[in-house]
């Protein structure tokens, strides 16, 4: 029998992908089509049970879950820490400086690997960590323009981003009724404006965390630590 969430991922994935979108998007990957088993593999594994504190990023990036289709999916920490392999497709129209290489992909998503590697030096193993603990994205997509540099979902114009976000704000409200958190954590300060729309009315408290990607100069000066001293200082650890 199909579980819940990983019913509410495919709904997600088909959704999402019937958009179109124009300039500056140039390509649209949605690794919840291509990247499926191991997008599956993360949600029967990891989580099948109701969890306390449910972190939310924003979308794939290129070297993370563009290529594994897990959630900040550095491909180390999938791989050696998840214990998360599978074979991954292509989407239909790649970009040649994006191409979707999976598990082979020599390149590291930064965000992930500061992400994980906080999870993984305070908790040890990943069965510890879901435990009590689960990443989702809002978005599935991932958007690059011509330059194939990242394009996130806040970009994207107004008659664009809201029938994307109906349905992203629909998946995760699902996802927080089916998991009853009892903390949504945004990663950013985009989601976590979406996961306040997203839990209003439910029992859930809404925190936030500075977002740990290279591009933003505070996330490049011990964002371990300060990631780390927020959730203490919200409660959640």
């Amino acid at each position: 029998m199909i579980s819940p969430l990983i019913k509410a991922a495919r709904d997600l994935a088909g959704h999402s992908d019937k958009l179109r979108f124009a300039a500056p998007v140039a390509h649209v990957y949605n690794p919840l089509l291509y990247a499926w088993e191991a997008h599956e593999t993360y949600l029967r594994r990891f989580g099948a049970t109701p969890k306390e504190v449910v972190f939310l990023g924003m979308n794939p990036g290129p070297f993370g879950m563009a290529q594994t289709g897990v959630p900040f999916g550095e491909i180390a920490a999938v791989r050696d820490w998840m214990k998360i392999s599978a074979a991954v497709g292509r989407p239909p129209f790649e970009h040649p400086k994006r191409p979707i290489l999976g598990f082979d992909c020599a390149r590291s998503e930064v965000s992930g690997k500061r992400l994980w590697g906080l999870f993984a030096r305070r908790f040890g193993t990943a069965e510890k960590f879901f435990a009590r603990h689960f990443v989702v994205n809002y978005c599935p997509l991932a958007f690059l323009t011509t330059t194939g540099s990242n394009l996130t979902p806040d970009k994207l114009r107004p008659a664009e981003r809201e029938p994307l976000a109906a349905i992203c704000d629909a998946h995760l409200r699902l996802v927080l009724e089916i998991m009853r958190p009892q903390w949504i954590i945004g990663v950013g300060g985009f989601a976590k404006e979406r996961a306040e729309n997203a839990a209003a009315g439910l029992p859930i408290q809404v925190g936030q965390i500075l977002h740990p990607s290279p591009a933003s100069p505070a996330a490049n000066r011990g964002w371990e630590e300060k990631a780390a001293a927020q959730l203490e200082t919200l409660g959640v650890w």
